[in-house]
């Protein structure tokens, strides 16, 4: 029984990550590589090229709609055929019949996760820096960035209370890849010492860890917010942080990067202390761990669905698929915009839509196993 529900399963589930992998690709790349190819004379060689290294990303997401499509397929075709019911007649269980449809779904989970983490973003980033290259020539990659803001605090204590007070601030107007311009930074980081510094432009260097500053001035503070000195500089070094450089230079996308360099860009965050990126990056840190789940909760949502008694032919199981695929990712994406709102915890954002499917399902199971 188990072999013959996993090669009638099978089929479908080869469609479905064909047909959905064309769709995607075809709506979301190819129409936007012809139209560079034509409006910007991308290569058509390197459009190939961009084109097999954006597919990974979508053959991901086909992986738990084909799962949906192939459980609900099969499952239907065997119910309006009574071969469910022959099953049920030789004493086989609901939950017995269903779990080739639980072993495939955990299969395709496995999948999921390997694709999503080791395949999808890094191939993903590759047909960006591909792309980017080829239409910008010999321009950086790293895209001009402005207004880069970065907060450091410090713990104090003040009548045997811990407190969080700022240490240093440091701005800058604009970034092109390799200098800061527009530099202010006050830093509050030394007893005693209080300093605000403005320059033209400043670059990390690496050699002796230290940031170079060009044509500005340090205004000296005393404690009591006095004023002590002013030193003009044409050029300074000075020992501060690397992390606003780190915060600029992040420019891979969340799609562009897998559970372990999220995280590293979490922490990176943290330091920054923006409560906005680093809620919305947690949020997604989570809906990258509840994404290959997703197969489970389809894969039973499938299978419940097509031991109920019906006639249901390929075309409306194929309809329903995508009614049931809309559905979810509509609470999916509402639920993760509420977690980075701040009214859901990012657990419960990522994890809310797979919580209903697998409710659903297992209520529909039930309702089925009583008849």
């Amino acid at each position: 029984m188990d072999r013959y529900l996993a090669s009638e399963l099978l089929p479908p589930f080869l469609f479905g990550v064909g047909a959905f992998s064309s769709l995607g690709v075809t709506v979301d790349a190819m129409f936007d590589l012809v139209r560079k190819i034509v409006e910007s004379g991308l290569p058509i060689s390197i459009a190939i090229h961009v084109f097999l290294l954006r597919l990974p990303e979508f053959v991901v997401l086909s992986f738990p709609m084909s799962t949906l499509l192939a459980t609900l397929m099969t499952y239907s075709r065997l119910s309006s055929q009574s071969e469910l019911v022959a099953l049920r007649g030789c004493g086989v269980s609901v939950y017995r019949m269903v779990l080739p449809a639980v072993m495939l779904s955990l299969v395709v989970t496995g999948l999921t996760f390997a694709f999503n983490e080791q395949i999808a973003p890094a191939a993903k980033y590759q047909a960006t820096q591909i792309l980017n290259k080829a239409l910008k020539s010999d321009k950086p990659i790293i895209a001009k960035q402005q207004n880069i803001f970065y907060p450091e605090y410090r713990q104090v204590e003040q009548d045997g209370k811990k407190s969080k007070i700022l240490a240093r601030l440091f701005y800058a107007d604009e970034f092109d890849g390799e200098r800061m311009k527009g530099l202010t930074i006050i830093d509050r980081s030394r007893e005693g010492l209080n300093q605000i510094i403005v320059s033209e432009s400043g670059e990390w260097n690496p050699g002796q860890n230290v940031w170079d500053f060009s044509n500005g001035t340090i205004y000296l503070v005393a404690p009591d917010r006095s004023y002590r000195n002013i030193l003009r500089f044409e050029h300074q070094q000075l020992k501060l942080p690397r992390t606003p450089l780190d915060l600029a230079q992040k420019s891979r996308d969340y799609g562009e990067m897998n559970i372990a360099q999220a995280l590293e860009q979490l922490e990176v965050e943290r330091l920054g202390a923006d409560e906005r990126k680093i809620r919305k990056l947690e949020v997604r840190i989570q809906q990258k761990i509840a994404i290959p789940f997703v197969c489970v909760a389809f894969g039973l949502v499938g299978a419940a669905m097509g031991t109920i008694p019906q006639r249901t032919a390929r075309a409306t199981s194929f309809g329903i698929s995508v009614i049931v695929i809309f559905t979810y990712y509509i609470v999916y994406f509402i639920s993760g915009a509420l977690a980075e709102a701040g009214i859901f915890s990012p657990f419960i954002g990522a994890w809310l839509a797979n919580f209903l499917g697998l409710g659903i399902s297992i209520f529909l199971l039930m309702r089925v196993a009583k008849r």
